[in-house]
This record gives C-alpha cells, sequence and structure tokens, in this order.
C-alpha cells in the first residue's frame, strides 16, 4: 500500500547554506585602491577625449607638456589600466563559479 502525503504538497525546497554563502563571498565592496584606479581612469578617458575630438591634452595644459607632474599623471593612469585588468580577471574568475 502506497503512503500518500496528506497535506497535497511535496517536500520543501530548501536553500543549500554551501551555495548562500559562496555568492555573498563573491560579492565586494569597492576599495580605496579601486576608487583611485577608476577616478584615474576616467581621468585619462576625458584626457583621451579632448585630444582626439578638440586635439587639447588637458593635463599638458595643466602641467606642462612632460613636465614631471605630468609624466608621474599618466604614469598613474597607466598604472591603474593595468590594476583594472587585473581587478577584471579576479572578478571574471569568480563569476564563473
Amino acid at each position: 500500500m502506497a503512503i500518500v502525503n496528506p497535506y497535497g504538497a511535496e517536500r520543501r525546497q530548501t536553500l543549500d547554506r554551501r551555495s548562500r554563502t559562496s555568492r555573498v563571498a563573491t560579492h565586494h565592496a569597492l576599495t580605496v585602491i579601486d576608487w583611485i584606479a577608476m577616478t584615474l581612469l576616467i581621468v585619462g578617458g576625458i584626457n583621451w577625449g579632448l585630444v582626439g575630438l578638440f586635439n587639447i591634452d588637458l593635463v599638458a595644459e595643466l602641467f606642462g607638456v612632460m613636465s614631471p607632474a605630468a609624466r608621474i599623471i599618466y604614469v598613474l593612469v597607466g598604472l591603474s589600466a593595468l590594476y583594472s585588468i587585473f581587478t577584471a580577471t579576479k572578478m571574471a574568475g569568480r563569476s564563473s563559479l
């Protein structure tokens, strides 16, 4: 004789705790370094947009053509781009879990 479920409902589905904690662990807020890198990338993007559209190098206008300050800004923008590549590959690796 078969046993019938008197409530008419199948077994309830429960969340797997392991999958829930892994989703929480993959979500991180931006760090200070992330914000600095993003700000420098925005500055670099705006500068290149001005160079392309109007032939105006804003960094060179503000700090002098290839002055030490302008060179430092160019290097920092480049380093922030490299850091963003590293961060993007880390984020892509986490989302595939």
